[in-house]
């Protein structure tokens, strides 16, 4: 699934690069070139074309626009930058603010992948695996995406992550508003190895006390974040928000379940309405993700 159109034309020659200052000169770039691709970071794209599998006809470097490459804050959102690393997302000024988006960062992947990779190009991206996605999607964050003669308009992120709305040429993500809740945040990720790797089922995990909501979505396991609605609204209506925030331990154990039922659910009864079994591969993500949703709950309400 790509978000960023039109795709790049393939071709031998060398291609040409553009290195903007402003975020309007980069649209205007792109906008005079329609084949062009940006790059920040460059950890997939840059893999794709050292794979053979992209030959861009030009290149419109964004390292030199510094108004994306910080953040501030905005009406009581953090208005965060589409250049920011993932190593500078997961410093502890950075964790202060958003707790699970710099967890996410730093389970990125080794120091020479958060060093490069930017959060706008993990959206721009989309891969299931992105461990900054699920985070975003819970936090209900919004891009907004810079165009043509200074134009700007805003989307949820969830919408470009679907592909209901997507990047339109000339387009650039130029920040991501996340509103700040004040309150705990868990993210956590499990992968087939030791150490930094590619996830095979993350959670991210936010609680908003002043809506009384909890707010879940897991990433790995669809080719989108998923948010288990059904399963937010029960445990919030579980909880006991006046109290410390707490709520029995047999609901832990069943928000896990009921989470990992909603994004992985059973198999449709065969025609002869025998019951289907999952196959033991997707079983084991299954339960993986109720185990990672338990455990999220628990750190969060704690």
């Amino acid at each position: 699934m790509t978000t960023h159109a039109p795709q790049a034309a393939q071709t031998a020659s060398t291609p040409t690069v553009s290195l903007p200052v402003t975020l309007d000169e980069a649209v205007a770039a792109l906008a005079a070139v329609p084949a062009a691709v940006p790059v920040a970071g460059g950890t997939d794209l840059m893999a794709a074309v050292n794979a053979g599998l992209l030959r861009p006809a030009a290149l419109v470097g964004l390292g030199r626009i510094s108004e994306i490459r910080g953040w501030q804050y905005l009406d009581g959102d953090a208005l965060l930058g589409a250049g920011l690393t993932h190593a500078r997302i997961g410093r502890p000024d950075f964790a202060a603010l958003i707790p699970a988006l710099a967890a996410a960062a730093r389970a990125a992947g080794p120091p020479q992948i958060r060093n490069a990779g930017t959060l706008g190009g993990n959206i721009v991206t989309s891969a299931p695996t992105g461990d900054t996605l699920p985070v975003l999607a819970a936090l209900e964050a919004t891009l907004i995406i810079a165009g043509p003669e200074g134009g700007r308009r805003e989307i949820p992120v969830s919408h470009l992550l679907a592909g209901m709305d997507l990047l339109r040429g000339g387009e650039l993500i130029g920040h991501v508003r996340v509103p700040l809740l004040h309150a705990p945040q868990v993210f956590l990720k499990a992968t087939g190895r030791t150490g930094p790797g590619r996830a095979i089922a993350s959670v991210a995990l936010v609680l908003d006390p002043a809506r009384r909501a909890v707010r879940c979505a897991v990433g790995a396991v669809a080719p989108m974040p998923l948010r288990p609605l059904e399963a937010e609204q029960w445990i919030a209506s579980l909880i006991d928000w006046d109290n410390g925030r707490t709520v029995v331990p047999e609901a832990l154990h069943a928000f896990g379940e009921y989470v990992a039922a909603a994004c992985i659910p059973d198999p449709a009864p065969a025609e002869d309405g025998t019951p289907q079994q999952l196959p033991p591969g997707v079983l084991h993500r299954r339960r993986t993700v109720a185990a990672l949703a338990r455990r999220a709950l628990g750190r969060a309400l704690s």
